[in-house]
């Protein structure tokens, strides 16, 4: 513990982050973009870094740190860059939007639209992550629901439980859970032992929700939109830029991000492709506000050629940043000790298993993304049980409430007024057994993978 731990600069450091961390918290009141703060607090705790650390003749020491948080940064950065841009590409491409389509015009009964839409998510979410995952199948429930208000919360909630949950076992599916593979404590294959576990956190609350949910026919949409073209050929590139990701990783020991940006390298390539090929068409038929011929684009329209700078800034850049700043603050807390008697006390005092829990809970409030980074740079020691759960609890209990995962916030968004915080909080308790099952399913079905003695 350094000195300056309780001195001024210690206390500066933390009242910095805490002001920073209110400002993040209340992003939908006051309308100031969440990296903003924290890129401002990162840069100020770590002048007040250098200081303390001169002052203790250790000077040399800040760069060294510095450059340790910035590599981790780094390869974040580079992972979700190219993760981001193909989901773009998806969207651009109305992947997304052929299958909601499609979905919407099955006219499936309102229960039936729960649990298809509920399947989906927890399926896709591995692959598109979350957030992508719940505005789609969200956007599907407000389809085919119409006016039927019960039915449409009871289904949200269900999609942004099942969104968090299953991408709780991919390390694709999260952002915690990449920081978690690329930091080495967990293996790619052994996400999957949480496979079952992340189900039942979806299934206990979606079982109960379920019967509030009417067995009357929703009122779909017959519009089936079509997949621009080379949009399932991004598909493939995609699940392949995922597989020589994880072959990279798991045969040769390269880190997760060279592998996604080969395939981003990839999908450039083929961008090119299909820039010129739609120069082309839009040459020939220059009203491109409405289809094209059947005989010469299969039916697909198109405003503008295909540009991957154009998808690189729709990325969301405000979260990118946010990392770098939370990364920062949360980097140089534990430069100063902090983060290292923290973790004596929680998990010295608690037990691993408690701590884990109570910290996955508490993501539902301080967000998940802050709380494993902090757990990732205290580095308790734990065996591959334990990561696995603060994995899980960190990915799951956001869905606690409405406010606690991006999924949540964003439905909020598209059904302003129908699905709110309250209407989210009333499922609550039914969202707590989930939580409770899929942390008792865990410890009882991967017993084997706990080798450390925890009191």
């Amino acid at each position: 513990m350094f000195e300056t731990t309780f001195s001024w600069i210690g206390l500066a450091v933390i009242v910095l982050f805490a002001v920073a961390y209110l400002l993040v918290f209340t992003e939908e009141k006051i309308h100031l973009h969440k990296s903003k703060p924290v890129m401002l607090a990162a840069g100020l705790i770590w002048i007040l870094i250098a200081i303390a650390f001169q002052q203790e003749g250790r000077g040399a020491e800040v760069n060294v740190k510095l450059r340790e948080i910035l590599t981790e940064y780094s390869e974040l950065f580079l992972f979700l860059l190219s993760a981001m841009s193909f989901v773009n590409t998806l969207i651009e491409r109305r992947v997304f939007d052929s299958l909601r389509s499609r979905l919407s015009a099955a006219n499936f009964s309102s229960r039936g639209v729960f649990w298809i839409t509920g399947t989906c998510a927890f399926f896709l979410s591995p692959v598109a992550d979350n957030l992508t995952t719940a505005l789609v199948m969200g956007t599907v429930a407000l389809s085919a629901l119409g006016q039927d208000k019960k039915a449409i919360v009871g289904t949200l909630v269900s999609i942004v439980v099942a969104a968090n949950a299953g991408g709780a076992f991919s390390p694709f599916g999260d952002i915690t859970t990449l920081m978690v593979w690329q930091k080495g404590v967990v293996g790619f294959y052994q996400f999957f032992d949480l496979f079952l576990p992340t189900l039942a956190n979806w299934l206990v609350p979606a079982a109960l929700i379920s019967f509030t949910i009417s067995n009357k026919k929703s009122v779909g949409y017959t519009a089936i939109i079509r997949v621009r073209k080379g949009g399932y050929v991004v598909v493939g590139l995609f699940l392949a830029t995922i597989v020589a990701t994880v072959f990279m990783n798991h045969e040769l020991g390269l880190p997760p991000f060279l592998g996604m940006m080969l395939g981003f390298g990839a999908l450039n390539i083929y961008g090119f492709y299909l820039h010129n090929v739609e120069t082309r068409l839009l040459s020939k038929f220059p009203a491109v506000s409405a289809p094209l011929p059947e005989n010469e684009d299969k039916g697909y329209s198109i405003a503008k050629p295909f540009d991957i700078f154009r998808t690189l800034e729709k990325i969301e850049w405000d979260t990118l940043l946010f990392f770098y700043g939370i990364m920062l603050c949360i980097g140089g807390i534990g430069a100063l000790g902090y983060l290292g008697s923290l973790s004596e006390f929680i998990y010295s005092s608690l037990g691993n298993t408690f701590a884990n829990i109570l910290i996955g809970a508490a993501s539902s409030v301080f967000g998940n993304i802050p709380l494993t980074y902090a757990v990732l740079t205290m580095n308790p020691p734990m065996d591959l049980g334990q990561w696995l759960l603060i994995t899980m609890t960190a990915g799951v209990g956001g869905s606690l409430l409405s406010i606690g995962s991006a999924a949540g916030v964003a439905l909020m968004g598209i059904a302003r007024g129908t699905y709110t915080f309250g209407a989210h909080l009333k499922w609550a308790w039914a969202i707590m057994l989930g939580f409770a099952a899929s942390v008792l399913v865990h410890l009882t079905l991967n017993a084997e993978l706990f080798t450390l003695f925890d009191k």
